[in-house]
């Protein structure tokens, strides 16, 4: 299987980099910069490219001949809370979170044939129903959005043949977390990558924890 993701330079991204390629598969990783842990990876690496900017993720289409495995990883969270919070950064998480993996499909579609799957890495933040502690505007405003563009796809691609999942990594200790979390990457990626290779057409549009839990919305 040939896989394209972004943001495989660190986190969960890398850890999904490296179990794909354990697995056997061909992995090219997009990103703007790429880290010491993704270069000694076997994984072809297209660096300078930033999920908001379509050219750059134009440029990256040029170099890719096949994509069997779409995952949007890329993004950003900028924690917050009512009195805090500033529209500049809701307005940034947006066009990273939200945008993002709807450019990134896009520029990639001619690549998306029979067959293809794309995996949306979002947040169970982004569920309505399961948002019981308020704050974290921002983060939650993008992920609801990513949500409902995932949905959107995977309704559009339906009779394409192409499957659309809509992926929560879990509450996983990175960089981006500051270190908190129950679970590491590599614990994260494995879950993830079951839910990706087993699920198909019949499960398209669908929220998935990386434990295997279908989520609400």
């Amino acid at each position: 299987m040939k896989v394209v993701l972004t943001g495989g330079n660190r986190g969960i991204g890398l850890a999904l980099t490296q179990k794909f390629l354990k697995e056997g598969h061909e992995v090219t990783v997009l990103c703007r910069q790429s880290s010491p842990e993704l270069s000694e990876t076997q994984a072809t690496v297209i660096e300078g490219v930033d999920v908001t900017n379509e050219a750059s993720l134009q440029s990256a289409v040029d170099r890719v001949k096949e994509c069997d495995l779409l995952i949007s990883n890329a993004g950003v969270l900028i924690g917050d809370s009512y009195e805090s919070f500033r529209f500049e950064d809701l307005q940034k998480q947006i066009e990273v979170n939200t945008f993002g993996p709807l450019k990134l499909v896009r520029a990639f579609d001619a690549l998306l044939k029979k067959g293809a799957k794309v995996g949306v890495i979002t947040s169970r933040m982004g569920s309505i129903s399961d948002n019981t502690s308020g704050g974290q505007y921002g983060y939650r405003l993008s992920k609801a959005g990513a949500n409902a563009v995932t949905k959107s796809l995977a309704e559009d691609f339906k009779d394409r043949g192409v499957t659309v999942l809509v992926l929560h990594p879990g509450y996983v200790k990175t960089e981006m977390t500051g270190g908190r979390g129950l679970i590491d990457t590599n614990e994260s990626a494995e879950g993830l990558f079951k839910i990706l290779m087993e699920k198909g057409l019949d499960q398209t549009g669908t929220f998935w924890h990386t434990n295997g839990e279908e989520l609400p919305w």
